[in-house]
């Protein structure tokens, strides 16, 4: 059966402008991170892609190594972009990034002009489009001149393969220095892809300053705290949960401490007297600090999608519930 949009699907869903640039992102966005590669049932793939969709869910967000195996998401987002929703490519906003290691050899990796280019070259195959809308380097190098991977992402716009492009990963004084380079060379840069929950405000120590000064906007990943910040963890650890598999990282289960856990407890009260689950909350929470423009989610099946987008909803924080959130995370 062929697929066709929902006709309402502009109507619920929250668009904010991204930094001073002409677009809108939708509040929240959806991930490709999980769940997209060859392991999973592209069927639910393609169920989650089209219910983001219907919710009015216009980015969606993948990187080179997504998988596994590395590119595996970016060529069933493709597959499925081909059969199902080519007819609808100028209404999405389409994002990868290169930065993580990709192949082997001295080429593969971090933020060479050969890396980036190469790399971008192989995401537009995998995904059969001819540019994407966003390209970001996805963590800063140590090693490679600032100045030659800035200079690399002015050049994929050029050559017509980005509209636009973003960093991710970058502290406070990276972003500064990355702004400078980019806007002496009248860049498009237009969005900075930053870790960002009621568990780690780290990007609120000097970095949404420097993005607020020069006009770029935050999307938010890990917003829900790799699921810490749903209901999943409110009576402990579950077997099958992601911190208890050793080999998931990012988070495991020494990261859990009972302290953390009774400051979950102690929002997702505040939760449900909003009428909200945790991860709803979590998410709206997350739009209120200036630059963010959307929350990036990942999902495992459609309804997750559909919950996490009702959270938009219900928006507003009384004062009494900031102080009250700001206490329990202090």
């Amino acid at each position: 059966m062929t697929y066709i949009a929902d006709e309402k699907r502009y109507e619920e869903m929250i668009y904010n402008r991204c930094g001073q640039s002409g677009i809108q992102l939708p509040a929240i966005s959806l991930g490709l991170w999980n769940n997209f590669s060859d392991n999973d049932a592209i069927e639910n793939q393609r169920e989650m892609l089209f219910k983001a969709f219907d919710l009015g869910i216009t980015h969606f967000d993948l990187a080179n190594n997504y998988g596994p195996p590395p590119g595996s998401a970016e060529s069933n987002f493709g597959r499925i972009m081909k059969e199902d929703l080519a007819s609808y490519r100028d209404e999405l906003i389409i994002s990868t990034k290169a930065g993580y290691r990709m192949w082997d050899g001295p080429y593969g990796d971090w933020g060479s002009r050969k890396y980036l280019i190469s790399s971008l070259d192989q995401s537009l195959t995998r995904m059969g489009l001819d540019y994407v809308d966003i390209f970001y380097h996805h963590r800063p190098d140590p090693d490679t001149p600032l100045e030659e991977t800035m200079l690399a992402l002015d050049q994929i716009v050029r050559q017509g393969k980005a509209l636009y492009v973003g960093i991710s990963n970058y502290d406070a004084e990276q972003t500064k220095a990355a702004v400078e380079i980019l806007e002496a060379q009248k860049t498009p840069f237009i969005i900075h892809q930053a870790a960002y929950s009621m568990l780690d405000r780290t990007i609120e120590q000097g970095l949404t300053d420097v993005l607020e000064q020069h006009g770029v906007g935050c999307i938010a990943f890990v917003p829900l705290a790799q699921g810490l910040l749903t209901n999943k963890y409110l009576s402990g650890i579950p077997k099958d949960s992601r911190a208890a598999k050793d080999h998931i990282p990012f988070l495991n289960e020494k990261d859990i401490s009972s302290h953390v856990l009774q400051k979950v407890k102690q929002l997702n009260d505040i939760a449900v007297e909003r009428g909200q689950s945790l991860a709803q909350m979590a998410l709206v929470w997350v739009l209120q600090q200036k630059s963010v423009v959307s929350a990036l989610i990942g999902a495992s099946r459609a309804s997750q999608i559909e919950e996490n987008v009702r959270a938009l909803s219900h928006t507003h924080f009384t004062d009494e519930e900031i102080k009250r959130i700001n206490q329990i995370l202090a």
